[in-house]
């Protein structure tokens, strides 16, 4: 048991290295915080995947003087190594692989006990338990397209406790982590979880934000054929002036051969979908949530079941034909893959690093609702990441700028 442990350890302190190797921006600030001790003393207690990029935050929050305590946010996602190196380096990390329902929300409790003055969210969870309990809480921070409009719902409801930051809002991280990070790893996911090819396939993208357009930029790029179904015209307009064929579900349903939903809401492949999908047809969800894909829906169709590849579960129906559904419809990018590449969470958690310490020191002057990162934090993180990757722009001229603020010029 030892041996397993140590072995466990320390591939998760080499799996942390390299993760960290990529993450210039986040190893800059872990610097600066190791001199300032800007959270010395402060407890930070988060809900998040629990991965090797998030370890490389944790760890820089310690840095910073924090004291550390996270669960995780999704209950495939967790990588165990992980866990047991940061638990190993003073971070107090609670999870597993596959831990069940009553093991995600016992472990949240543990991280409410653990009575947080600053929390790292990720899909509301830990917020949602924290307001309801006995809460020493200044600010939080959430990490989520889908956090962030549970938040609103409590702030419009006013039963927000205290402030937080919208990150996932950030310019600098929903345009690349949304966008790049989860286009990749989700076509990152299906691969190793099927092995199929990509190339000719009908991919459906259900929903088209910025994970969408991602998913979907990815997929052509893979040489599928995609398709993309929307509720929202302007979205909708802009993924068939993108090149994208644009239909409803109901539609699509019939032709496609792999579909993934990402759009923060249920019940966006239900009963009546299934029932239109062609034999093998292969179903993945990367919303944060397991309510895109109504698995319910699908139990209750299915005449047997088996899991035929790991994260691979195929539901025969009653007229033989058989549906793929990855990772039990949670997270496929988390679940049957190992997240976002290093470089992009690398400016997502640069800006949840620079936002707890903005809570910290002006949450006396905030109200109990969800504001956006301050664009001085934006910017500051864009600038680095430029500086990282030796790429330099330029500036305007006082000129420049005169007549950007000007209004007598004319033509």
């Amino acid at each position: 048991m030892a041996s397993n442990k140590a072995a466990l350890t320390a591939s998760g302190r080499n799996r942390v290295e390299w993760a960290s190797t990529r993450m210039p921006v986040l190893n800059l600030i872990k610097r600066q915080f190791a001199e300032s001790k800007p959270l010395k003393g402060v407890r930070v207690g988060g809900c998040l995947h629990i991965t090797t990029e998030t370890a490389v935050l944790a760890l820089t929050l310690k840095a910073g003087g924090a004291e550390v305590c996270m669960c995780a946010s999704n209950p495939l996602s967790t990588q165990d190594d992980v866990v047991a190196y940061l638990n190993s380096q003073g971070v107090k990390a609670i999870g597993f692989k596959g831990e069940s329902s009553k093991d995600y929300y016992k472990a949240i409790a543990e991280v409410v006990a653990f009575r947080p003055k600053l929390v790292m969210d990720d899909g509301g969870d830990l917020t949602n338990s924290i307001i309801s309990a006995d809460s020493e809480a200044l600010g939080g921070t959430e990490e989520t397209t889908t956090g962030i409009l549970r938040l609103k719902a409590l702030e419009k409801a006013g039963k927000l406790e205290y402030p937080v930051i919208g990150v996932n809002d950030a310019d600098t991280k929903h345009m690349f982590d949304n966008r790049y990070g989860t286009g990749q790893s989700t076509i990152d996911g299906i691969l190793r979880a099927t092995n199929i090819m990509l190339a000719g396939k009908v991919f459906v993208v259900g929903g088209y934000g910025w994970v969408g357009r991602g998913i979907a930029s990815r997929a052509r790029g893979m040489g599928a054929r995609v398709v993309v179904t929307e509720v929202d015209p302007v979205k909708a307009l802009e993924a068939y002036m993108d090149g994208f064929d644009v239909q409803s579900m109901d539609a699509a349903a019939a032709s496609g051969d792999i579909f993934v939903t990402a759009t923060g809401d249920l019940d966006i492949i239900t009963e009546r979908h299934i029932k239109r999908m062609k034999d093998l047809a292969i179903v993945a969800n990367s919303g944060h949530f397991n309510v895109e894909i109504n698995v319910d829906d699908l139990e209750k169709l299915a005449v047997k079941k088996r899991e035929i590849r790991a994260q691979l579960e195929e539901y025969t129906m009653s007229d033989g034909r058989r549906i793929l559904l990855i990772a039990q419809g949670r997270l496929v990018n988390l679940s049957a893959a190992e997240g976002h590449p290093s470089e992009v969470m690398d400016m997502s958690f640069a800006n949840q690093a620079l936002s707890a310490v903005y809570l910290l020191n002006n949450h006396e002057g905030m109200h109990n609702k969800v504001y956006d990162v301050p664009r001085e934090i934006d910017e500051n993180v864009a600038k680095l990441k430029l500086e990282s990757l030796g790429i330099r722009i330029d500036r305007l001229s006082e000129r420049q700028k005169k007549y950007l603020s000007s209004y007598e010029s004319g033509t």
